[in-house]
Order: C-alpha cells, then structure tokens, then sequence
C-alpha cells in the first residue's frame, strides 16, 4: 500500500545511503549538504505519522517501516559521525566519552526492537509514550547539530549543543527503555 505516509518512510530509508556517502566524504560543503539533507528526512518522521493519522491511512506497512526507517537513519548517522574524519584531518565528530551516549542510543533500539518483536508473538504491544517522542526529538536535534558543526566549524557553539543534546538524548533513553523493559518483563516466564 503505497500511500503518502508510505512513500515519506520510505523515503527515510533511501536516504540513508546518500547520509552516509555525504559523511563519508567530511568536507564542509558536504557536511552542509548533509544537514539539509538530514534535515528534510527527519522532517518527514514527523510528517509521515501526521499525515497516516489525518487522512485515515494508517497501514500496517507503515507501522512496520517507521519505526525500521527512524532506526536505521539514527544509526547510520551516530556510525558515520562516530567514524568520519572531520575536513581538516581532526578527530571524528563524536569521541572520547561523547561516544557513550551514542552506545547507549544504539544499544536501547536494538534492545527495544527484539523486546517488540518477541511481545509480538504474545499479540503485546508497547505503544510509544510522550518521553519516547520527546527521546526521538532530543536524537534528531543531536545529529542534526553534530552534522551542522561540521559544516560550520568557526562555531564550536553548535558542536557542543549538539553533544549536550545528545547527551540528554541518552538519558531519556535510559528511562524508556528500563519503562519498555519493565513491560516487557511482565510478559515473560
């Protein structure tokens, strides 16, 4: 079923290899061309599920690919940054211990995704709390920023919000996920 909503998530995941070949390459033109990029998918997160609810065409497929589309393009990107050099031959975006945060942030999505897919097959479903979008908010902003501040690197200003965010992002990831864990335990022998 390919409707709007459909074709925008879809269009999350076909993203992700041009994130990626962007990042690869850390200059500032393509940091910049990164972040309008990055920016355009994130704002489709928000408008896929806006518009599956206001048009009545909420789908399973949807339901399905969103959630496999805000993962993929999250990790992608922590990976990349985590990875690439910056332009001038500095260290990577995100290092030192910034990269806990983002271990965090992977680790509880691959955590939350088996615990989804084995309540699943118990017919439970975990329905996505406030501080889960505020979670997903806090992650976008993050990256966003973090790719920004290499596009802009006379302003360290916008690095460190980036990490700051970023940070924040991996409490909020910690409280979700011990909540969707705690659920989970419940159905569990």
């Amino acid at each position: 079923m390919l409707t709007l909503p459909n074709l925008l998530t879809l269009s999350r995941i076909f993203a992700v290899p041009i994130l990626v070949f962007l990042l690869w390459r850390p200059t500032p033109i393509d940091y910049a061309i990164t972040f309008v990029l990055y920016c355009i998918v994130a704002i489709t997160d928000y408008l896929d599920g806006y518009l599956a609810r206001a048009q009545g065409q909420i789908s399973r497929l949807g339901q399905f690919l969103d959630p496999i589309a805000d993962k993929i393009m999250v990790a992608a990107v922590i990976i990349m940054l985590m990875a690439s050099r910056r332009a001038n031959g500095d260290p990577p975006i995100v290092e030192d211990v910034h990269i806990i945060p983002a271990l965090i942030i992977l680790l509880r999505e691959i955590i939350v995704s088996g615990l989804r897919e084995f309540l699943a097959d118990l017919r439970v479903s975990i329905p996505v709390s406030h501080l889960a979008k505020w979670k997903t908010t806090f992650q976008l902003v993050a990256l966003a920023a973090l790719i920004l501040g290499g596009a802009l690197p006379q302003l360290p200003w916008v690095h460190w919000t980036g990490l700051a965010s970023l940070w924040a992002a991996a409490a909020l990831t910690l409280v979700t996920g011990y909540d969707y864990l705690r659920i989970g335990l419940k159905h569990m022998d």
